[in-house]
């Protein structure tokens, strides 16, 4: 594997690119990822890599735009230098919520990112909970979407357990806490919720019964938390005596640390699929777990033809 696999990173996530080189044995392919001084940017790969299986990591992350054209740019250089298959790894793919024409004159900017993907050079895609699963329709190209889920579950079996109950913040996410609430044999409630505008959202009522109960919301991300925090305080109204939530991929963009600091949730867990900077690393109430074993693992059996998909299953410990 050593000689025929190489890893990359940008500069977007560059701890979890080496955290997944840690647990495939291997080092850091020698790469420079840079501006030059008009802003346009720069990449220098500094090693052979033709005839090589070349996986780059990078989640497009704030700032999106720049994350982006650094992959593109990235996948345009390696494709050049004659690797023989290029993977994009992308733990958090950003542009995912414009998955269709909301309104009138507006873009499909998820469809448009894969397009851009495929030009550069991808051979194929590995990401990780897509925010609406259709988008790995958007793409010509092989797309692996893994789940967090297992991550997920190990830990909330270890301190979520009792009188738990799974809740989804809105009626779109309910197959998610219900894959949750199955394994762990816990109770499911669904919040009603009315959006007036985005990164807005007025909770209307909760669907079953949460007294009494520890209540965990379950999302794929959480950007502005507007959604989690009404969401908590509705819960607690409603009787649960904890809550908490997990979410892949922590945006947390806007007034989401004070929000979450000043709401009743008593715990965020999310993923390092985006690295956590300023208020949000300094958060007491943010719990981080990695899924560079998951993403490592999948990487090598990728790279030796075994099924993917078995990753997507809990094995309890």
């Amino acid at each position: 594997m050593e000689t025929s696999i190489c890893v990359f990173s940008g500069n977007s996530n560059r701890s979890l690119a080496e955290s997944i080189c840690s647990i495939l044995g291997i080092e850091m392919g020698s790469a420079e990822v840079k501006k030059f001084s008009d802003g346009e940017t720069s990449v220098d790969i500094h090693q052979s890599i033709r005839g090589k299986d070349i996986y780059l990591v990078q989640s497009t992350c704030s700032p999106t735009n720049e994350h982006l054209m650094e992959l593109l740019v990235m996948l345009d250089a390696v494709k050049r230098a004659s690797a023989r298959i290029v993977t994009a790894v992308i733990p958090y793919f950003g542009y995912a919520r414009q998955d269709r024409k909301a309104s009138p004159r507006t873009p499909i900017t998820a469809k448009l990112v894969a397009n851009l993907l495929t030009s550069a050079g991808a051979d194929r895609i590995l990401t990780m909970d897509l925010h609406a699963g259709q988008i790995q329709g958007f793409f010509d190209i092989p797309v692996d979407n893994l789940y967090s889920k297992p991550v997920m579950l190990n830990y909330i079996k270890d301190q979520y357990i009792n009188h738990l109950c799974l809740v989804s913040p809105d009626a779109g996410g309910v197959e998610r806490a219900r894959a949750y609430a199955k394994p762990l044999k816990a109770d499911l409630a669904i919040i009603d919720k009315k959006r007036e505008r985005a990164n807005e959202s007025d909770v209307m009522h909760i669907i079953g019964d949460v007294r009494g109960k520890t209540c965990l919301l379950i999302d794929d991300m959480v950007d502005t938390a507007g959604t989690l925090t009404n969401g908590a305080a509705a819960l607690r109204e409603a009787g649960a005596t904890k809550v908490a939530a997990c979410c892949t991929h922590a945006v947390l963009s806007g007034p989401a640390i004070s929000r979450i600091t000043n709401s009743p949730l008593e715990e965020l867990v999310v993923t390092d699929t985006i690295p956590l900077k300023g208020d949000a690393a300094m958060c007491k109430k943010i719990t981080v777990l990695s899924v560079a074993p998951l993403l490592g693992e999948a990487i090598k059996r990728i790279y030796s033809h075994e099924s993917v998909s078995e990753l997507f299953l809990w094995n309890e410990k």
